[in-house]
């Protein structure tokens, strides 16, 4: 078994893992919004999704050991795909169309991407400069995007996707620095950027749980593009990792991009109505006007119906008394 399948395996079964977390957290903070960090740290359900994620990034990790950036951290994509079935689970509804369609639109843009970039196993790494000058430049970053202001999901999220990105980026610093076994385990490199590594991740953690309070289907797909695009931008320009067959690959890399984006942005619209979620009041509909109603004609003297001879209907002041034979 080649080691790119290797990675393509085990990025598959940590965006299942990442999405369950997704889901979790999104239902935590639907029943914790405006809840302090504090408060989350005393919930069973905040420690189980930072369980899931732990394990999802464990996985990447091991897949970055075998895999360049550009063909693991596409396959995070997948986190949107698995996370709307599962979704969908726990509202109790079925997946809709739009859902299908995105899920293709993806997995087709996936398959280009991974066919151009499907390079040897990662050798590069960052030094201690060049890790801290991509640190601060991205801390400025993930400030400008979480201060206060309009649209805070989205924000949020893209801060998220920035910093669990930028993790990623430096994960394969420390694991090819580890195994490479050039130099010692724990040396100034291997323990300034595992720090980097921590802090990005744990900043992305609660980036992203902010970012889930107002759903789930627009963050994570925010998240979903932008993780994948801070990783390749960094593997392209600093850790040397190229595209397959020249042009051509980088045209078929761009195309599969866009369908992927397009299938992720399918996946962010469809945001059905959760089973048993209260509906809104239909807005009350202005009575329509009545239809006039012609005055009913008074009888007239003398009329029957059905036989019965009706009454007179003449005000008494008129009434004369009829001729009776003698």
């Amino acid at each position: 078994m080649s080691a790119v399948l290797v990675a393509v395996l085990l990025s598959l079964v940590s965006a299942v893992a990442y999405a369950a977390a997704a889901v979790a957290q999104e239902r935590l903070a639907s029943r914790t919004s405006g809840a302090g960090t504090l408060r989350l740290l005393g919930s069973g359900a905040w420690w189980w999704a930072v369980a899931l994620n732990a394990s999802a990034a464990l996985l990447h990790v091991v897949a970055l050991t075998f895999g360049p950036l550009t063909v693991v951290q596409p396959l995070g994509a997948l986190t949107l795909v698995a996370a709307v079935p599962m979704g969908a689970r726990m509202a109790g509804r079925p997946v809709s169309g739009i859902e299908w369609r995105g899920t293709a639109f993806t997995l087709a843009g996936l398959a280009a991407v991974l066919v151009t970039a499907s390079g040897p196993a990662p050798d590069d790494v960052l030094g201690v400069p060049e890790a801290l000058v991509l640190a601060g430049g991205t801390a400025c970053l993930i400030g400008m995007l979480s201060w206060p202001g309009s649209r805070p999901g989205l924000r949020h999220a893209s801060a998220s996707g920035v910093a669990s990105g930028v993790a990623s980026a430096l994960t394969q610093t420390v694991t090819v620095a580890v195994t490479d076994r050039s130099g010692p385990l724990l040396g100034v490199q291997v323990v300034v950027v595992a720090l980097l590594v921590a802090a990005f991740a744990a900043g992305g953690l609660l980036l992203s749980q902010t970012a889930y309070r107002g759903g789930l289907g627009a963050p994570l797909a925010v998240v979903t593009l932008t993780n994948p695009l801070t990783a390749a931008v960094i593997g392209l320009s600093l850790l040397g990792e190229r595209f397959r067959d020249g042009p051509a690959g980088v045209l078929l890399a761009l195309t599969g991009a866009a369908l992927a984006s397009w299938g992720v942005l399918l996946l962010s619209r469809a945001t059905p109505r959760p089973a048993g979620a209260p509906v809104a009041p239909a807005a009350p509909q202005p009575l329509a006007p009545l239809a006039a109603v012609p005055a009913a004609r008074p009888p007239v003297e003398g009329r029957r119906v059905a036989g019965v001879p009706l009454p007179e209907t003449r005000p008494a002041a008129d009434r004369r008394p009829r001729d009776t034979a003698a």
